[in-house]
């Protein structure tokens, strides 16, 4: 089950580190449908196309989000960011022993379909990924043309 699980994880990750900007126009009907249908009034700042999948970056009461749609317009995961404070305490704590020095740019809280929770935690253009429990799961190396895009 521990390598199903991480044999997801990384799929995500691979799709996510090959993300390209799309037109709202080459979105799906199903997933612009889906997004209107969950986020009323919203505008959507930016679509990406993670895989065969896509991405929908926009603010939600005044707070960076992103939503990861199939296709189908089925929602895979939401994030949103966090303020650094709020990442579970060991996720902190690895940061600071792994890269004495370093500053957390900014943190995300990952929901899944499933309602797992996992973190994430960007040093130097590096995301860090942590189950709920903030035990160090991955990296994820962002793209050149991924820096400086607001998650």
């Amino acid at each position: 089950m521990k390598k199903i699980i991480v044999m997801l994880a990384l799929s995500f990750g691979i799709g996510s580190a090959f993300a390209q900007k799309v037109k709202e126009a080459d979105i799906p009907a199903a997933v612009k449908e889906s997004f209107v249908k969950h986020y009323p009034n919203t505008k959507v700042e930016k679509w990406e196309k993670e895989g065969s999948n896509f991405e929908a970056e926009f603010e939600s009461n005044k707070v960076e989000t992103s939503v990861l749609f199939d296709a189908a317009g089925n929602i895979i995961e939401t994030e949103i960011e966090i303020n650094v404070a709020a990442l579970p305490k060991a996720a902190s704590e690895y940061i600071a022993k792994n890269m004495a020095g370093k500053k957390i740019k900014e943190a995300s809280k990952i929901t899944d379909a499933k309602g797992k929770v996992t973190y994430e935690a960007e040093v130097d253009d590096v995301d860090y990924i942590f189950d709920a429990n903030g035990t160090f799961v991955k990296k994820e190396v962002e793209k050149d043309d991924d820096k400086g895009d607001n998650k």
